[in-house]
């Protein structure tokens, strides 16, 4: 790790950090104080780096809550959206984040407690149909099985992503880029309580904003054509059901660069 100033962009791109940390950084990754290495360089570089990407079409953001992250402006970088149970995923631990509890336990909490808390604030059936889009009859079982395995995958995206650290089979670390679950809702009072109503208003599909993987989902069964549907229960018609929408200032708000990106090497090495 370098310890002086940069004074040239060149004196940037050829420091050792800079080619790993690049490539984190248009794959989505968010940085923060926690990847000590990378975050120092950033800070030290940030007016010349925030130049640099403008010419690839995108900005070098750095809230006040302590994170680095590119938002795209153009084209010029391929990006993607987050799908429905990543979305759903973040902002119920950003909503985590935000309890003084989690404060007192650093951050840490068990997996189980998110889901179950994703199911309280949605209702248990809302979080069933947002995960299993594509069908039209559900087994329970089965859709409890979809619902653990897609919120498992949803963390390990989110974790490439920089928003968590996956400790253990059972439990996660939370870290300040979830954050930016929350920027849609800030300025309408209590973050907390603006972001749980985003989330209890059950509502959400990605619409044109889905990524390709959100077509068919890991080859998910799907209603078979050439076989009959059972017949509906005759004095009560299948009730149109609202399209699950994630809000357009959410989907903005979470362009992201690339495929999964892989967490950096431990800064600790390089302390």
């Amino acid at each position: 790790m370098t310890d002086t100033r940069y004074l040239a962009l060149g004196d940037v791109v050829s420091d050792e950090l800079f080619p790993d940390l690049d490539l984190a950084l248009r794959r989505g990754r968010h940085i923060d104080r926690e990847d000590s290495t990378w975050y120092t360089f950033l800070v030290d570089a940030q007016a010349l780096l925030e130049a640099f990407y403008r010419r690839f079409g995108c900005e070098l953001m750095h809230p006040a809550d302590g994170y680095f992250y590119l938002l795209p402006t153009g084209d010029k970088l391929g990006r993607r959206h987050l799908s429905v149970p990543e979305m759903l995923v973040g902002q119920a631990l950003t909503l985590l984040y935000l309890d003084p509890a989690t404060l007192q336990s650093g951050g840490v909490i068990k997996r189980a407690d998110a889901l179950s808390h994703l199911a309280a604030v949605m209702g248990s059936d809302a979080l069933t149909r947002a995960f299993n889009p594509k069908r039209k009859r559900l087994d329970e079982r089965v859709a409890e099985e979809t619902v653990r395995g897609k919120f498992a995958e949803a963390l390990r995206r989110l974790a490439a992503l920089g928003f968590v650290d996956l400790l253990d089979s059972d439990s996660l670390r939370l870290r300040p880029g979830l954050l930016r679950f929350a920027e849609p809702v800030r300025g309408r009072g209590s973050p907390a309580e603006a972001l749980e109503r985003l989330v209890a208003r059950g509502e959400l599909v990605l619409g044109d904003g889905g990524s390709e993987e959100d077509a068919d989902d890991e080859g998910e069964p799907r209603d078979d054509p050439g076989e009959p549907d059972e017949p509906d229960e005759p004095d009560e018609p299948e009730q149109a059901r609202e399209p699950f929408q994630l809000p357009s200032e959410l989907l903005s708000e979470f362009d992201d660069f690339g495929e999964d990106a892989s967490p950096p090497e431990s800064a600790e090495e390089e302390a």
